[in-house]
């Protein structure tokens, strides 16, 4: 039996009512998970609780009301809550973590390996060590875990991680001087996309829109739904418009204002609200007359 299936026998084959939201403390992963019926639980307390690595420490969020979306796989058992002698002992294990991680980073260059090492970590309620790395290729690294079994004395576990885990894992500052979302959020996001920033009318300057980990700001599919749905209201930009007989070129949209601008061949420029555009079933655009998008204002007012 693999370790997958190991830990999953500790999963529910329900999402449980007692639903918390808690971060593995040394990882920043985040996991799902609820104490037995007699446990008593609250926001902020240390526990002990099965996660994707084994039994470890986490730091309970709060709990969850809306289970929509969330699998019972996902949900991991609560042991204990922790106590002082386990705080004691992950302080310990902390400390044998900084020697792991100089270990490891020596045997790294001594076999001249590709790898860039993140973290080091014990696993707290059970025997073992898990080495976080980026590469940008597959690494053979068995020699490397011999190595580190004949030194340690123990169950080694090499983990290949991307560029977005690495960022999670050890935090920092976002471009907007926030805790990166990854970090201090969550680390189940959507994917994200250029699209997004396509439409959101950003900067396509990668520098602008990428985060510290080099890839697409995670917050840009938090406004995407929004964006979207209101985009469909409006025409695109470039697309044209008659209005009165006068030829426009649509050439701004705002979607936050509602309102979008245009512009003849000769420079006169409209501002025009979404109460006064209109889409056909053809997909062809159409200004209404101020008076009608008042009619339909005060219509819907009355309604």
């Amino acid at each position: 039996m693999n370790r997958e299936s190991q830990l999953a026998r500790e999963d529910f084959q329900r999402v449980p009512e007692n639903l918390w939201r808690a971060r593995v403390i040394h990882t920043n992963d985040f996991e799902y998970c609820s104490p037995p019926e007699d446990m008593v639980i609250q926001r902020g307390e240390i526990i002990v609780a099965s996660t994707r690595y084994g039994r470890d420490m986490a730091r309970l969020l709060g709990s969850i009301m809306d289970r929509d979306g969330i699998e019972a796989r996902e949900v991991r058992l609560i042991n204990r809550i922790a106590t002082e002698e386990d705080l004691k002992r992950r302080e310990m294990l902390q400390s044998k973590e900084t020697e792991a991680h100089a270990i490891c980073q020596e045997k790294i260059s001594n076999l001249g390996l590709a790898m860039r090492l993140v973290i080091a970590h014990y696993v707290f309620d059970e025997p073992g060590i898990v080495f976080f790395f980026t590469a940008d290729t597959r690494i053979d690294f068995r020699k490397l875990v011999r190595e580190l079994v004949s030194h340690f004395k123990t169950r080694i576990e090499l983990r290949q991680i991307g560029a977005r885990d690495e960022t999670r894992t050890v935090g920092g500052l976002a471009v907007c001087g926030r805790p990166c979302c990854c970090h201090g959020v969550t680390d189940k996001l959507a994917p994200v996309s250029i699209r997004m920033a396509k439409d959101q009318n950003l900067s396509l300057n990668s520098l602008k829109i990428s985060g510290p980990c080099g890839r697409l700001l995670c917050c840009l599919a938090y406004e995407h739904e929004y964006y979207a749905s209101e985009r469909k209201l409006m025409p695109r930009e470039g697309s044209r418009i008659t209005y009165k007989g006068t030829n426009y070129i649509v050439n701004e949209v705002d979607v936050f204002a509602r309102k979008f601008h245009v512009n003849t061949a000769r420079g006169h420029r409209m501002e025009v609200p979404v109460s006064r555009s209109k889409c056909n079933d053809n997909g062809i655009w159409t200004i209404l007359p101020e008076e009608n998008s008042v009619a339909a204002d005060t219509a819907a007012e009355d309604t």
